[in-house]
């Protein structure tokens, strides 16, 4: 028997990693503002500054209380990268840092497949905690809790994976998926 062109070959890479941190230190984000030409602060809107980064491609969040949240690092090296880099930055305007800043995952976004085709209608009918409204948007979103995961699922086999901290907790709740989707397929 003939395997479809698509079966059998499950991958999961990471595009996304989500992590929070304190500097520990007030942050003057009116002269970030005012000095960095890669910010953008409008206080009427939104309390926090941005702060763009171009190598590693992030982009960070940094509020007057000194919490910083970043996103867009794709390894957790240039996580560490973006955070340094936030801090040099904030030396231009003579704000030392003077602690190592504790990071913490918050969210991991993974894309990839689970290597063979999905019907949308009938894991909507067979697993639980589905949302799939195909008018409004070509994927099935899928809520595992055991994997503290959900998964946004389309036909052609590709997911997208959120909700997880760690890249062992990726793998798990893809191997998780994998496993329900055999069960009801």
């Amino acid at each position: 028997m003939a395997k479809k062109q698509n079966e059998g070959k499950k991958e999961l890479s990471i595009v996304n990693i989500v992590v929070s941190t304190a500097l520990e230190h007030d942050i003057p984000l009116e002269r970030m503002a005012a000095t960095l030409s890669n910010t953008e602060y409008n206080p009427e809107q939104f309390p926090g500054l941005v702060i763009r980064i171009k190598d590693p491609k992030t982009s960070a969040l940094i509020f007057s209380s000194g919490k910083v949240v970043c996103t867009g690092a794709r390894t957790l090296d240039k996580v560490d990268e973006s955070i340094k880099k936030i801090i040099k930055s904030l030396e231009k305007i003579n704000i030392k840092i003077k602690i190592a800043p504790k990071i913490t995952i918050q969210n991991i976004v993974a894309s990839g497949s689970v290597g063979m085709d999905l019907n949308l209608n009938v894991l909507a009918m067979k697993l639980d905690n589905t949302e799939y409204e195909p008018e409004q948007f070509p994927g099935l979103v899928y809520k595992l809790p055991a994997a503290k995961a959900t998964f946004l699922l389309f036909s052609n086999g590709k997911i997208v994976c959120t909700g997880t901290k760690s890249e062992d907790e990726v793998n798990i709740a893809l191997d998780m998926l994998v496993e329900q989707l055999k069960k009801v397929m």
